[in-house]
């Protein structure tokens, strides 16, 4: 019972969550690091949050007002992930919907908090199959972040429905790193 009342907290409080007042399309283009992820999936802490590392984020405005999505990060396994997605611009400046084809499921995003030339709050309600979930990344235009900046999303996950183990600050991977600063 506890966790089906989380569970529609998180639904409805994500259903609040508005876009930032003054989001700016051309100040959020550019190469960002993908430093925190929060979620209130289910399988996030068994499958996924101790191997997850930094990744990059390429946002591409478009000429029509869209973004265009490229996330790119090192699996376990060595191998490189990528992902792209382009998110349509809605009436709402600073959300955007897409369909993900590798997940099947549609995304709500909304960038909730920036300050460009620094970081970006985003939160995506993903739906499948009537189901929903919610997902916040912070990203940043470096690989370190202030202990203020953690708080901060930290406060915004668990306002949103998202457990406080599920949310994850993601370390450096050693390996990848240079390969990070040169992508994009």
């Amino acid at each position: 019972m506890k966790i089906l009342c989380v569970l529609l907290f998180a639904v409805f409080a994500s259903a609040e969550v508005m876009p930032m007042p003054d989001f700016d399309l051309e100040k959020m283009g550019g190469k960002w690091y993908l430093v925190g992820f929060a979620t209130n999936a289910k399988s996030f802490v068994k499958s996924h949050k101790a191997d997850m590392k930094m990744g990059t984020a390429m946002l591409v405005p478009t000429k029509d007002g869209d973004l265009d999505l490229t996330y790119t990060h090192l699996n376990s396994d060595g191998s490189c992930f990528r992902m792209n997605n382009l998110a349509k611009k809605t009436d709402i400046p600073g959300r955007f919907v897409f369909y993900n084809q590798r997940w099947r499921n549609d995304n709500d995003m909304r960038v909730v908090d920036a300050i460009f030339d620094e970081y970006a709050i985003v939160h995506t309600i993903k739906t499948k199959e009537g189901k929903s979930e919610v997902l916040n990344k912070l990203h940043s235009r470096t690989t370190k972040i202030t202990e203020d900046l953690k708080e901060k999303f930290k406060q915004f996950s668990l306002d949103t429905g998202v457990l406080e183990e599920n949310i994850a600050i993601l370390p450096m991977n050693g390996t990848f790193s240079q390969f990070l600063r040169s992508l994009i």
